[in-house]
């Protein structure tokens, strides 16, 4: 194996419809919850894991992001920068390709917070990560051990860890994935410098059994809407 990812994508991009009102005067990333922007929460729980620098990708409201993370002084932070053209998971991880380089990455979204259980989540996933039998690790929480789960579509994991990936409408899975994983960046390699989502790169692994995940011990919350973020703040108060 090798050592534990120092560099991570974060994607902040969004538009955050879905939050509306309150991303009408601020960026998604820079909503509060308990007393914190969420993107500060994502960065505190990488840095706690070992995290040195951050790859953050900017749209909505972008120069408050870049306002905002310049005050950031315990992690480098880089910015990548799609205030031309919001890119989507698998795009904007392909425009920042050369800031992330050519080790694994851990990717973090910033609606996604969690109460830690026994172990801490992030050690977790860098403990499972194996470079020789994966490409990419998504880490993973139970159904029903969370808020914000969306719709049937999710993950079936065999004893190994491997993952697949299903969108069948009337076929409930037992996993999802939270949005944090690690990545080998070699694999957006080729890709166009385009909008473009993530899962079609997971459908590809899984073919290969290169796509795997690890099951988060935590209570996981997807901030997605006001409600959402109402139903988190109670939780962490």
């Amino acid at each position: 194996m090798s050592a534990s990812p120092k560099t991570a994508m974060v994607l902040a991009a969004g538009l955050g419809t879905r939050m509306r009102p309150l991303t009408e005067t601020l960026p998604k990333a820079l909503v509060p919850v308990a007393g914190k922007p969420l993107i500060d929460h994502v960065l505190d729980r990488l840095r706690e894991a070992g995290i040195e620098r951050a790859v953050v990708n900017v749209h909505h409201l972008a120069d408050q992001m870049e306002a905002h993370l310049a005050g950031r002084k315990d992690l480098e932070i880089l910015i990548s920068d799609e205030r031309a053209e919001l890119l989507d998971s698998g795009g904007g991880i392909r425009r920042a390709l050369p800031k992330l380089g050519s080790d694994p990455v851990m990717l973090a979204n910033i609606d996604s917070l969690w109460i830690e259980g026994e172990r801490p989540a992030l050690e977790t996933l860098k403990a499972a990560w194996n470079p020789d039998l994966m490409d990419i690790l998504l880490l993973l929480v139970k159904r029903g051990q969370g808020l914000g789960f969306e719709g049937p579509q999710g993950f079936f994991m065999d004893e190994a860890g491997r993952l697949t990936h299903s969108v069948a409408p009337d076929v409930v899975t037992p996993f999802a994935n939270i949005g944090f994983g690690i990545l080998k960046p070699q694999v957006l390699e080729g890709e166009p410098d385009a909008a473009f989502p993530i899962q079609p790169i997971w459908r590809r692994l899984q073919a290969q059994g290169r796509l795997h995940g690890v099951l988060m011990d935590a209570f996981w919350m997807h901030v997605g809407d006001p409600a959402a973020r109402e139903a988190a703040e109670k939780r962490l108060s």
